[in-house]
């Protein structure tokens, strides 16, 4: 089966064919680091990371840009805040976002351009709009320069928006000549930071938001390429603009674009500038692992939004450590064995607009056959079960086995060193049972129990796991 995904611009499920046979180009607007990320962002991660996997999985190689904004006016903003220049700002964040991804097993990006470093390309690209007709500089000692959106007929056609409706808003330059009209480059102000801007054939300034996609695009993936994602939330203005621009210059950009719903917490999305964020260290210090937040982020269809709640997360950290206590368990006694080829019916939901609620619910159902196979001592079952189990886990970034999740990045792997512990306390809690000193065995079990240590009596002798047992 070919694989499905909706296409935003025609507003249809679309087979999804690849411009070059056996590539992938993918163009991901990453994060604007005026601040910390907060778990909204990392639901992009990993939507995308997931369609990226899907697509390394099915044979192709794949190449993956994800940019980050590192100047922009939110960022101007807080380095005026806090007397601070706005690239340790934008640094400082990149490393907590950079972070954030490598703890919930995001894949690094083929690429990750940063806007400051492709000023150039941006000027190219403005001086041929300005060229062909569809930009101008404002003049005069203005370095600002603007798309013209009256000058492109196919304004609005991402989005459905008729340029006839949009609103002109409160505060506007009346250098523009519409109102519609949108920054390209915007020319130095008097109270920004004195080392936030470039020299361009129109004056000193900086790049606007929507040129800097459009020129990193281009640069990596070409004139043209496959797939460009991001938020619901940027089909327009952003999206919407990055295609006229880019149209307007000649380029045939991106044929699909892939959207994903966002996650809200009350009645609005996640949002710095909204006060209603929920970071990743915040749940890790609630006892919420990372590979618990992936499959929460994950298990929804990318397209349908979440609404955070703290008891939907702890159900879904309880529904994934069901189906790690299988895999451990299977391995137990069979071996951790080789992950082979995902099930028919894994592959035609993931196929199917990468519809991962679906995907999900067929590996619960064979960590069900799993679990019977256990319980009938069938090893060529529970081995067929394990082997399934990690093949799908895999395509979603989350097979317990996977050196992520063992913590075996960096040398900071803590897992002997508790192996190690567990193992001592275990010891001492059967010489205890052998003495028939019940109530010493069961201190050290509650003791277990009240550092997140679930101790489980087998016929191979007591098994431990972190969390809830279920």
């Amino acid at each position: 089966m070919t694989l499905r995904l909706y296409d935003t611009a025609t507003r249809s499920v679309r087979d999804f064919v690849p411009m070059t046979p056996g590539q992938v180009g993918i163009y991901l607007c990453g994060v604007t680091v005026q601040s910390s990320p907060h778990i909204g962002h990392l639901r992009s991660a990993v939507n995308y990371d997931v369609l990226r996997r899907w697509l390394l999985h099915t044979g192709l190689e794949v190449s993956f840009v994800r940019n980050v904004t590192d100047v922009d006016d939110k960022i101007l903003e807080k380095a005026g805040e806090q007397g601070r220049p706005f690239w340790a700002i934008a640094y400082e964040n990149r490393l907590l976002l950079e972070r954030d991804y490598s703890a919930l097993n995001v894949l690094p990006p083929t690429y990750e351009p940063l806007a400051t470093g492709h000023v150039m390309e941006m000027h190219e690209l403005i001086e041929t709009l300005i060229e062909r007709g569809h930009a101008y500089p404002v003049g005069g000692d203005c370095a600002d320069v603007y798309f013209d959106v009256l000058s492109f007929s196919g304004y609005g056609a991402l989005s459905g928006q008729d340029p006839a409706d949009l609103r002109r808003p409160k505060a506007d330059d009346p250098a523009k000549r519409d109102y519609r009209d949108f920054a390209l480059w915007k020319g130095v102000k008097p109270d920004e930071p004195r080392d936030a801007y470039w020299p361009s054939p129109w004056g000193k300034g900086r790049p606007g938001w929507h040129i800097e996609c459009s020129a990193m695009a281009r640069r990596y993936l070409g004139d043209e390429f496959d797939i460009h994602g991001g938020g619901l939330d940027l089909t327009f203005p952003h999206h919407e603009n990055e295609v006229a621009q880019s149209k307007a210059a000649g380029l045939g950009f991106a044929r699909y674009w892939v959207h994903h719903a966002l996650l809200n917490l009350g009645d609005s999305k996640m949002s710095k500038s909204l006060g209603n964020v929920i970071d990743l260290t915040s749940l890790v210090e609630s006892g919420i692992r990372p590979v618990e937040l992936r499959y929460y982020l994950g298990s929804p269809h990318y397209r349908s939004r979440i609404d955070y709640s703290d008891e939907a997360l702890r159900e879904a950290a309880a529904g994934y450590r069901r189906i790690e206590g299988f895999v451990h368990r299977a391995a137990e006694v069979v071996g951790q064995g080789r992950p082979k080829q995902v099930p028919p019916a894994f592959a035609e939901a993931m196929n199917d607009d990468l519809n991962t609620s679906a995907a999900l619910a067929i590996v619960h159902d064979t960590v069900r056959e799993g679990n019977t196979a256990l319980a009938a001592d069938d090893e060529a079952a529970i081995r067929g079960a394990l082997t399934a189990v990690r093949a799908m886990l895999g395509v979603l970034g989350l097979d317990p086995f996977d050196e992520k999740w063992r913590g075996g990045e960096g040398g900071n792997d803590l897992k002997p060193v508790v192996d190690s512990l567990v193992a001592l306390a275990l010891e001492q809690r059967a010489q205890a049972r052998a003495r028939k000193d019940w109530a010493a065995a069961d201190s050290v079990r509650d003791q277990l129990k009240n550092a997140g240590i679930q101790v489980e009596d087998t016929p191979a002798g007591p098994r431990w796991t972190v969390g809830e047992q279920h």
